[in-house]
């Protein structure tokens, strides 16, 4: 179930990043709202996560999920421009992170 929670916590962060730089400083109050919104459900899903699983491990996959996807949607929806090495980089924090989860005892507890 914290896993769940924790991709939860990670698509909503994602939007508030989007909805940051829609924000335009602050300046468009209904995007700067959801920005907040987005944030605060964020980091109380995180605070349920770090319950049962560990801090470093729930972490490593809130920022490596976080920076992969606002990339990514970056791309995809804000037009910015990609190269290969920022591929590369996805792919490598991508890689840590299942290597931590998948390999490390740190993962377990």
């Amino acid at each position: 179930m914290h896993r769940v929670l924790l991709a939860l916590g990670v698509g909503i962060e994602i939007l508030g990043s989007a909805s940051l730089k829609l924000s335009e400083g602050f300046t468009k109050i209904g995007y700067a709202c959801l920005t907040l919104v987005c944030f605060g459900v964020a980091f109380f899903i995180m605070s349920l996560v770090v319950r049962t699983m560990p801090l470093g491990v729930a972490y490593s996959v809130w920022a490596g999920g976080g920076i992969a996807g606002v990339t990514l949607m970056g791309a995809v929806f804000i037009g910015q421009s990609l190269d290969g090495y920022a591929y590369i980089g996805i792919g490598l924090i991508l890689a840590g992170t299942v290597v931590l989860n998948a390999l490390s005892s740190a993962a377990s507890g």
